[in-house]
């Protein structure tokens, strides 16, 4: 098993949930996340005076993925979040040794 992290811009949220449940994704997690990349914020004039803003807003998706659909959850995320600039986020993929369903204590692939 996988799990999927992605950090994406808020608004490309909605395309990437269609996109992800078209393929056949079940559940997912989803938290508000604020950082910044290479981008590294950006300057803003607020009533005259300017100021940076170091941490720009994000959303993280975690995704807990069969090996085999792991490689194909990735591309659905790099497609639907990209935008061609930068800011536009991060994937990675860790391995899970062991995931339990809470309300059945099913094991392994089946807890997904």
């Amino acid at each position: 098993m996988k799990l999927v992290t992605a950090i994406i811009r808020p608004q490309k949220l909605d395309a990437i949930r269609n996109s992800l449940e078209s393929y056949g994704v079940q559940g997912l997690t989803i938290s508000q996340a604020s950082g910044y990349g290479r981008q590294r914020g950006h300057t803003e004039v607020y009533r005259g005076a300017e100021y940076t803003v170091d941490l720009l807003p994000k959303i993280r998706i975690e995704v807990l993925v069969s090996d085999e659909q792991a490689d194909d959850i990735v591309d659905v995320l790099v497609a639907t979040a990209n935008t061609g600039h930068a800011g536009d986020g991060k994937v990675w993929l860790v391995d899970v040794q062991e995931a339990v369903r809470v309300r059945t204590g099913e094991r392994g692939e089946a807890a997904i």
